[in-house]
Parts: C-alpha cells; sequence; structure tokens
C-alpha cells in the first residue's frame, strides 16, 4: 500500500490551523494586508487529510507498538512527544469521567511538543458495548469527533457486539473501506468471549483483536496456563481470518510475541519499542 501519512492529527486540526492562520495575518498585516482566500483554502484542504499512519502499516502486514498514556494532562501529552518511535498512544477512558476535554488538552499538549513532527495517532479505550449500545456509539462519535485514530472496545462477547463496534465508526472504518483510516480495534477479556472468539474476529471489517491479559488473569483466578491458552486462542482465530492480533508486551516477551504473529503491541515498558521493532524488522 503506498503510504498516506497524515499531516497533523486531526484532534489537533483546529489547533494547527488557528496557529497557521494567526502567523498567516500577522505576516500579511506587515506586508499591509490579510490571507488570500487561496491561502486560506489551502491551509484548511491540508489540515483535513486523515491520518493513516497506522492503518498503512498494518496493511502492509507490520506490528504497530504503542503506549499508555500515562497522565491525563498536557504535561504527560508534551512527554509522550518525544517518544518518536512509537506508532500510537492508547488512551483509555474506560473508567471514572468520559472526559473528552482532558483528551484534547492531552492531544494539544502532545502536539506542541512536536515541534513539526506530527504528534502520534491516539486510540481511544471506551467503556463496554454491554453498558450499553446506544452509550457506546455516542461514545465513540465523542472520541472520533476529538481526532482520535481509532475506539479500542473492552470485554467484547459477541458478534453482534463486535459489528456494532465496526458500524459506529461510519464508512471511513478500515478494512471495511479500503481507504478508510478509523481503526475498531477489539479487546476480549471474559469467558464468553473466549467462547465467541470465532464469531467476533470474522466479523466484517474488525480491524484488530486483543485478548486482555489483565482480566483474564481475573477471570481464571491467576491461573497463568489458563490466561495464556485464552491468549493463544484468540491469537489461532486472527490468523485463521488474517486480522490483526493485539496483546501487552515487555522487554522480557515482545520479541517472543512478535514472532508468535502479534501485531499490535501495547507495550509495558518504553524501552520495549525498540526491542520490539529490531523483532519486527522495522
Amino acid at each position: 500500500m503506498v503510504a498516506r501519512n497524515a499531516l497533523t492529527h486531526p484532534s489537533l486540526r483546529t489547533l494547527r490551523l488557528l496557529g497557521g492562520v494567526a502567523g498567516g495575518i500577522a505576516l500579511f498585516h506587515g506586508c499591509g494586508g490579510a490571507p488570500g482566500e487561496d491561502e486560506t483554502e489551502k491551509m484548511t484542504a491540508a489540515e483535513e487529510v486523515p491520518d493513516t499512519r497506522i492503518v498503512d502499516r498494518l496493511a502492509a502486514g507490520d506490528a504497530v507498538f504503542g503506549l499508555f498514556s500515562g497522565d491525563h494532562t498536557p504535561e504527560a501529552g508534551a512527554a509522550m512527544a518525544a517518544n518518536r518511535p512509537l506508532d500510537f498512544v492508547f488512551y483509555s477512558l474506560e473508567s471514572g469521567p468520559f472526559d473528552i476535554p482532558a483528551l484534547e488538552s492531552y492531544a494539544a499538549g502532545m502536539a506542541e511538543a512536536s515541534g513539526q513532527d506530527a504528534p502520534h495517532p491516539m486510540l481511544l479505550r471506551i467503556p463496554p458495548i454491554r453498558d450499553g449500545h446506544d452509550e457506546a456509539r455516542d461514545r465513540a462519535a465523542q472520541g472520533l469527533a476529538a481526532g482520535v485514530s481509532g475506539i479500542v472496545y473492552p470485554h467484547v462477547e459477541t458478534a453482534e457486539e463486535a459489528a456494532l463496534a465496526v458500524d459506529a465508526l461510519g464508512d471511513a472504518a478500515w478494512p471495511g473501506s479500503p481507504d478508510g483510516h478509523l481503526i475498531s480495534f477489539l479487546l476480549i477479556e471474559d469467558q464468553i468471549g473466549i467462547d465467541n472468539v470465532r464469531a467476533i474476529v470474522s466479523t466484517s471489517g474488525v480491524s484488530a483483536v486483543s485478548p486482555g491479559p489483565g482480566d483474564l488473569r481475573r477471570v481464571y483466578d491467576g491461573d497463568m496456563e489458563k490466561v495464556e491458552e485464552a491468549i493463544q486462542i484468540v491469537l489461532v482465530a486472527c490468523l485463521e481470518f488474517d486480522v490483526p492480533c493485539g496483546v501487552t508486551a515487555g522487554v522480557d516477551d515482545i520479541a517472543m510475541r512478535i514472532e508468535q504473529g502479534f501485531r499490535v503491541i501495547i507495550v509495558t515498558q518504553p524501552e520495549a519499542v525498540a526491542l520490539g521493532m529490531a523483532a519486527a524488522g522495522r
């Protein structure tokens, strides 16, 4: 696939556009005029280019690497900007207040600290679909309006929920739309999800699926052999249906997970990113 790298993260479109317009106004005022219509249209068009970096990597068969966001503050976002090799930031609003303004402030901090570089794409984890279908659609819509590159759906249990997860992203969902740029990332974290894994993974348009080791550990009362068995069940289904499979990994196991076939890696330690990229041939 030809790379379609975005100019900026969509959530920061307004921030960057206002900055560009303000700079342009200052420049043109110095010359005795305001920006012309053509210049404004060019700036607006450039800012609306969708961010396809994650999709481009996954479509090419590459592994992608993300890191948990840390604190939901502009300062944490600015610190995240220094981790340039990252493919995405994993930002969770699964529990606690569903605070989209805090997400936007975090993203703005990351954008400002990124300078001329495009800030990292963000994947937003929302509360489970089982808490309410209409609520899940609304939360996904809020996240997309804020400019995230994808929605992470925890505790997916059925094919019906998987279909809703895809549908909530609309016509820009990848791979249902070959030119799509939005990711549906489904987490299987319960026994019922494991039982329905093939139906979930084979749902048309699903972008990626991951077992959730932390919640599965609770499901199996800390029996790590059963947890690993569940993880492998999800991986086998993903490989069968050619859907990228995710997992959390650290420095001790990231190379092993990539060798096993996992392609969406949420690192638990920043230093694991370089090890994972080396293992993935990136």
